[in-house]
């Protein structure tokens, strides 16, 4: 490098003294001349200097970040963490809904005998072998059969190359609660569940946990699996004479609304701007293990969201292939894979292809328009 700038350096000086031949130049005076140019010349091929950073200088989000072992990544939709104002902490011990007085682990554990079982709702991907059905061992996927030291070193804190090839299942929910602040109430504080993201409404995505955490909310998915409750009143055998009548009405123009009923003071919806009803107007009816069931869809905003979710987990995890169980005939499967299926599969499902007590995300799940969205955003 210095002998590059010294050439260039003498050359410029000798076109310069070249220029002026009638100036005598003293020995010093050249000297000092190139110098001079020495320190421009050189200037101009040294590396940039590095912006320097303000100890105590904020670092701006754009809020629509998911973390991954303490890493960030962005979604394109909006995302309130767990360590955000007004985010719901699946790390907490204590009840957030519940008096100050009565929220403690203790208080808990004397007031709700069916309640929570431990103060942590969460636990370390890892599934032991004992605890694996004996037909299917491989049933967890490829977290369940650690090495001590493997165990060891995921106790330390997970790495994301080392969790990447550990997660293959994108397991998608409806909450039955009909919004995320009360879904997080219902699992967390009464029954002792953890889910890593809640999707509300208005498309707010919430993440509760790094997605380093086994949340707790399909069995033995848990340690191989990514898991997302969806605001939405579920699936039922009829389509009336259910909790959707509370839930769903008409407006001045005869279109479906949804009306959150008084008694959850507005249900913690952020977007008060987003109009809130169902991406398809009327009551969406199909089969679920065999049984018809009715169920309204998703909101527009929703299925954007989910969409970009799905995208980010299929980019950041390779192991979750951005499709969803199909038959030969490329068909949606609407029943509980077999255990030798849910075994081998990577990709998205729903909590009904896992257990068979469960029809969640329900016969209205535009899957395609999701996981065909997401594969569009990720370019393939």
């Amino acid at each position: 490098m210095l002998r590059i700038c010294l050439g260039r350096v003498f050359k410029d000086v000798q076109m310069k003294l070249h220029r002026k031949p009638l100036v005598v130049v003293s020995a010093s005076v050249a000297l000092a001349v190139l110098c001079v140019a020495i320190t421009l010349s050189c200037r101009t091929v040294s590396a940039p200097a590095t912006t320097s950073i303000r100890p105590g200088a904020p670092l701006p989000r754009p809020g629509d970040e998911i973390v991954v072992c303490g890493q960030m990544f962005h979604t394109g939709a909006s995302v309130v963490l767990w360590t955000d104002p007004g985010g719901y902490d699946g790390y907490r011990t204590e009840r957030r809904f519940a008096t100050f007085e009565d929220s403690s682990w203790e208080r808990t554990r004397e007031l709700l005998t069916t309640g929570p079982k431990t103060p942590s709702r969460y636990n370390i991907r890892y599934t032991p072998p004992a605890t694996m059905p004996t037909t299917v061992p491989s049933l967890a996927g490829p977290g369940f059969n650690l090495s001590p030291a493997e165990l060891d070193k995921a106790r330390a804190g997970w790495s994301l190359e080392d969790l990447r090839p550990r997660i293959d299942q994108f397991v998608l929910h409806y909450d039955v609660c009909g919004t995320s602040r009360q879904c997080f109430k219902v699992l967390h504080d009464l029954r002792g569940l953890s889910v890593h993201f809640m999707l509300d409404l208005d498309g707010t995505i919430y993440q509760t946990l790094d997605l380093k955490e086994r949340a707790w909310h399909a069995t033995t998915s848990n340690t191989r699996s990514i898991g997302i409750e969806i605001a939405n009143m579920g699936a039922y055998p009829t389509p009336t004479k259910n909790s959707m009548d509370e839930w769903y009405a008409k407006d001045a123009f005869g279109k479906t609304i949804i009306r959150i009923p008084g008694r959850f003071d507005g249900g913690g919806i952020r977007d008060q701007s987003v109009p809130l009803r169902p991406d398809r107007d009327g009551i969406v009816s199909g089969a679920i293990h065999g049984k018809t069931y009715f169920m309204y869809d998703l909101t527009p905003k929703q299925y954007e969201s989910l969409t970009r979710l799905t995208a980010t987990l299929c980019t950041v995890f390779p192991n979750i292939k951005c499709d969803y169980p199909k038959d030969n005939q490329g068909r949606l499967i609407t029943e509980r894979l077999t255990d030798e299926q849910l075994a081998a599969y990577r990709g998205v499902l729903g909590h009904y292809h896992v257990q068979k007590d469960k029809q969640d995300p329900g016969p209205a799940m535009q899957w395609e328009r999701v996981v065909g969205g997401a594969r569009e955003l990720m370019g393939k």
